[in-house]
């Protein structure tokens, strides 16, 4: 398979249904009705992983597993991670004949804290320090630190003016497209506001009753 990274239209292209394509990553959250049916999918999907050479990281928890799938040499998607999210769909696939197992990305989300500042410089080394973080993995990337075993959501830092009152820190959460708009209209009802949607469909800017703001984020209208 072709290790060349996959741009967002051509995983659309794909109809891999389940699956989200999150920040250079395809997602997808498995729902068990128990932790040994989830356990007993971890180890097929192991072994299928195994087989493949190619590795995805597995989440498990009580009544779900959660599955992320990239190719880190080429620093996104890949027909690799494709290949293994169709396999992984047919074991799925196969374990639902006998039990309450459904594959969804509806409830699936990637998050960013985003420090906004008119000088990154004097404070990436902070925390990077203060959170045991490292530098991104890629040598085009110097405004960012992140998590070395994922734990963490990745910090990045947006330049921003230095007149005070001033924004600090935002949300960046990315989202299958199909569920942004569920979302807006659910914030909205619960007391936000819809700031901008001038980068729509790259993302839409929403604040709180505060003022506090979020993104809404998905792989559309990307390079």
């Amino acid at each position: 398979m072709s290790t060349q990274r996959l741009t967002g239209p051509q995983i659309a292209d794909e109809r891999l249904d389940g699956w989200a394509n999150l920040i250079g990553g395809l997602q997808t959250r498995i729902r068990t009705p128990d932790f040994a049916t989830g356990l007993a999918l971890v180890n097929a999907i192991g072994a299928a992983a195994e087989e493949m050479g190619h590795h995805p990281d597995v989440d498990l928890r009580y009544t779900h597993v959660d599955v992320r799938l990239t190719s880190h040499d080429a620093g996104g998607i890949t027909e690799r991670d494709v290949g293994l999210a169709r396999t992984i769909s047919g074991l799925v696939a196969d374990a639902a004949a006998g039990a309450d197992i459904i594959m969804e990305c509806a409830t699936v989300s990637r998050l960013e804290l985003g420090l906004d500042t008119p000088a990154y410089e004097g404070v990436l080394p902070f925390w990077r320090a203060a959170l045991a973080m490292e530098d991104a993995s890629s040598s085009e990337v110097d405004d960012e630190v992140i998590d070395p075993y994922g734990a963490l959501p990745t910090i990045w830092f947006q330049p921003s003016g230095g007149e005070e009152p001033r924004q600090r820190w935002h949300l960046d959460v990315w989202v299958e497209p199909s569920q942004v708009r569920p979302r807006i209209d659910a914030a909205v009802a619960a007391g936000g506001t819809l700031v901008s949607e001038a980068e729509a469909p790259s993302f839409w800017v929403l604040a709180d009753p505060e003022g506090n703001k979020v993104c809404l984020c998905t792989w559309q209208d990307r390079g």
